[in-house]
């Protein structure tokens, strides 16, 4: 069994052009204050510049030990959007355009290329600042087939992950040089998004080493998908986790698909810590028994509470949801811990 570590935020969605979240000292201020002690950083140039930490040590010593000043860690860098531009169906390109800089808008091959040395340089990145773990997107070739109407030809799906491994394999084997995990968060939109899809991809790339999970288990309500049990089956490959909310109500009129419904409209919808139906409990104690080396990461996203409340209260329920793992037996008092083989017979009857 493994203490989780915690708490800690994930940064993206607190990110302003007001203070105290417009920058990185602004935030770490304002995370320390509330009782965080990691953070979880996105690659925003805003706050990182991954070029020139891929390239310096030096760089990368003064931007770790500006966090530490603060009382806070680094819980793993995060390409979400860089991670998302490795692979987009032509479908998605000009929404998906929004996550690339401006020279790569309209050129979906120049967008990936600088998206994979992107996700590249933050395992560099990440090695240099003494980090285990990466946060990332999948990407998706074929989300647009998610649901088998009209009828998927035969080999598609093959076809969809073999493509999207050879994408990821030269970045994963950097990775694998860096000494680096790659977490991908299981998430609605991409072609890795439930237990079955983390499986077809982690046979495609020939079941490589750096391939992980980023458990979180508001994508899996939305899915209707048992967050328990998943984690009976692949806590093996969580290295990193999002604690984050969520519940599903449906009606006669709505259910796992949405009706095209803004946020607050829809049966699935993410909630601010304690306000949905997740069972965190259960959640931070299967992840101690199987020894998840994790930080327990806050991620905010709730269409009807304020991030700042949220962010609030996330870190106090952390907290109380982190269990301290015990050192000793229940039991222990009432016990003879000592091996002596001729008792050990007598009890049997031998």
């Amino acid at each position: 069994m493994k203490t989780i570590k915690g708490p800690a935020v994930f940064l993206a969605q607190f990110m302003d052009d007001k203070e105290p979240f417009n920058s990185l000292d602004g935030l770490c201020k304002w995370a320390s204050n509330l009782g965080y002690k990691g953070i979880q950083i996105p690659t925003d140039p805003s706050l990182i510049n991954l070029e020139k930490a891929a390239a310096s040590q030096t760089y990368c010593d003064e931007f770790k030990e500006k966090i530490n000043s603060y009382g806070l860690e680094i819980t793993e860098l995060s390409t979400h959007l860089q991670g998302q531009l490795v692979a987009v169906h032509p479908a998605y390109d000009i929404m998906f355009d929004n996550f690339a800089p401006d020279h790569c808008k309209g050129n979906p091959k120049a967008r990936t290329e600088w998206a994979v040395k992107q996700v590249k340089n933050a395992a560099t990145v990440s090695r240099r600042l003494g980090l285990k773990a990466h946060a990332t997107f999948s990407g998706s070739l074929l989300w647009h087939t998610m649901h088998p109407w009209p009828q998927r030809p035969d080999g598609l799906v093959e076809m969809g992950f073999k493509e999207l491994a050879k994408r990821w394999v030269p970045i994963l084997n950097h990775f694998n040089d860096e000494g680096v995990d790659v977490c991908y968060e299981v998430h609605p939109g991409e072609d890795i998004h439930d237990g079955v899809t983390f499986e077809r991809f982690l046979k495609a790339t020939n079941n490589h080493k750096r391939v992980n999970i980023l458990y979180d288990p508001s994508h899996f309500v939305l899915q209707q998908l048992d967050y328990l049990s998943y984690i009976d089956h692949y806590h093996e490959y969580i290295k990193s986790f999002h604690v984050k909310d969520a519940e599903f109500n449906p009606t006669g009129k709505k259910g796992a698909f949405g009706g095209y419904s803004d946020w607050k409209d829809r049966a699935g919808r993410y909630r601010s810590l304690g306000d949905g139906q997740i069972d965190f409990k259960t959640i931070f104690s299967k992840l101690t028994e199987y020894g998840c080396d994790v930080w327990a990461v806050m991620e905010w996203e709730c269409c009807i509470k304020n991030p700042e409340q949220g962010a609030k209260e996330g870190a106090k329920f952390i907290q109380d949801h982190i269990i301290e793992v015990t050192t000793k037996r229940f039991d222990d008092f009432a016990g003879d811990t000592k091996t002596d083989n001729n008792k050990l017979k007598q009890i049997l009857g031998l």
